[in-house]
């Protein structure tokens, strides 16, 4: 079976297993999105679900934000931990958004990740959560995690990660794909043990073989 078949099988795999693909962050509005996206560096997806109300409850509005006094949002995203320097991000990439690209979230990877703090993560998601383009995911360790279990990589490098998938997964399938590799890396596929018994993929998953 080559790469490019497994690949398939799994699409299909956990597409029945997680109809349901959705991103963990509750957001949807692209700036906050993109705001929760960047809040989310070494940080839970929930502890930000609790943190981005308050934040864009204080600061609604993309000029609200740009003018925000930097303690403020310190202040308030300092759960979400490295608060410094994600605050300054914040702040910088509203700016950048509102004075160069006319308020609306751009929507191309080499714009995205010209923004302050933004890096291919944060593009990718974006790019596949608003705009419906082809994304890959990688920073998430559950993703890198279940591509090199799964054969499809030998490497824990996001970026060689995402280019090999790049060349395996349907463009219209790959960000929901990624989507549904963390729930399956939260429930099953996880860092401390592999429940393969209960795996949907297990039937062609080389790790599986092995177990």
């Amino acid at each position: 079976m080559t790469k490019k078949q497994r690949a398939l099988l799994a699409v299909e795999a956990l597409k029945n297993e997680y109809p349901d693909a959705i991103c963990s962050l509750t957001e949807r509005d692209p700036l906050r999105l993109l705001i929760a996206v960047r809040l989310s560096a070494q940080c839970t997806d929930a502890r930000v679900n609790l943190v981005t109300p308050v934040l864009f409850d204080k600061f609604p509005t993309l000029d609200a934000l740009c003018e925000a006094p930097l303690e403020e949002i310190e202040a308030i995203v300092k759960p979400c931990g490295f608060y410094h320097g994600k605050s300054r991000d914040i702040i910088g990439m509203c700016n950048k958004i509102r004075d160069e690209h006319g308020g609306r979230v751009p929507d191309t990877m080499e714009e995205l990740t010209a923004l302050p703090g933004v890096g291919r993560k944060t593009a990718n998601l974006i790019l596949g959560d608003i705009y419906h383009k082809p994304g890959v995911v990688v920073a998430d360790t559950h993703f890198i995690r279940i591509s090199n279990r799964l054969g499809f990589v030998d490497t824990k490098d996001p970026y060689k990660v995402e280019v090999a998938m790049r060349k395996l997964l349907p463009g219209q399938e790959s960000n929901d794909y990624c989507h549904r590799n963390v729930l399956h890396g939260r429930a099953v596929c996880t860092a401390r043990r592999t429940y393969c018994d209960r795996c949907c993929m297990r039937e062609f998953c080389p790790s599986a073989e092995k177990a």
